[in-house]
């Protein structure tokens, strides 16, 4: 006797197109403005009883600003190609985009900076990231890296860094955020995988700011003393390529002058023994 098991087939773009807007936390009618559509139109196309056009779909999609990997599926739910390009990360069509990274990076030395794609991999990085990653596990630098799993896992970073429970609830809480907005089962993962290791013990709700502070600091032992460094993120707002869209920059600055001074004294390592190779 056997028992046949219904595949779910794939959501219709209606359904699909629901989804996003509850994710976003926005009222059919709000959208509708924002889209200078009709409510009811909105509502036909939603429940199925209208098919949408490819611009409506495109127009949509950028109303409910969603990745353009997340376009493409839905142009296909639709019924139509895609119209967002996905160049090989180490493909010919981004070799003058590597350059031009890379001379970002060593622009930004003898601050620390990497380029990562949306699943936090390593891509890129300056010779003064070799300063964080100093004692990390081989094995943690085996391609590809992930640059969360290296902060947060006992063999890498965190038992250099002074405030673990503090940047560790700041980097779950924005990996949680990030998992949510942009509906990624893959992220849902890893950020349940990082909540499984020793985490320093903050308390719920995290420190309470102080009255000087400006942001989350990520505070590392090195050489007997304590480095202070405050992150900063760039991307690529104009992005019509799926992958340049997820590229991520994200530099190290000093948060005090005694960490700048340390940087500038500092006889780097080499990025070339753990560069991700992707970009």
């Amino acid at each position: 006797m056997t028992t046949d098991t219904a595949v779910p087939g794939p959501q219709p773009i209606g359904a699909l197109l629901r989804g996003w807007r509850q994710r976003r936390r926005i009222s059919q009618l709000d959208l509708s403005i924002e889209a200078d559509v009709s409510t009811r139109h909105l509502s036909f196309v939603e429940t199925g009883r209208s098919r949408p056009s490819r611009d409506m779909v495109l127009l949509l999609s950028e109303a409910l600003e969603i990745p353009l990997r997340e376009r493409n599926r839905l142009l296909l739910a639709a019924g139509f190609a895609p119209v967002f390009p996905e160049a090989a990360p180490d493909g010919p069509g981004l070799e003058p985009l590597r350059g031009a990274l890379r001379a970002v990076l060593a622009g930004h030395d003898p601050y620390p900076a990497v380029v990562v794609d949306s699943r936090w991999n390593l891509l890129e990085a300056n010779a003064a990231v070799g300063l964080l990653l100093e004692g990390v596990s081989a094995d943690l630098l085996e391609p590809p890296v992930n640059v969360l799993r290296v902060s947060l896992h006992p063999g890498g970073m965190a038992p250099r860094i002074a405030n673990l429970g503090e940047w560790r609830a700041h980097l779950l809480d924005r990996l949680e955020r990030q998992s949510a907005w942009n509906d990624r089962p893959d992220l849902a993962e890893l950020h349940e995988e990082l909540r499984g290791y020793p985490g320093g013990g903050t308390p719920p709700g995290g420190r309470v700011p102080g009255p000087y502070d400006l942001a989350v600091p990520l505070r590392l032992w090195h050489g007997g003393g304590e480095l202070a460094f405050l992150s900063t993120v760039a991307t690529f707002g104009t992005a019509v390529d799926v992958t340049l869209s997820e590229l991520t920059i994200e530099a190290f600055l000093p948060a005090d002058p005694a960490t700048a001074a340390a940087l500038r004294a500092n006889t780097v390592l080499s990025a070339e023994g753990f560069r991700g190779g992707g970009v």
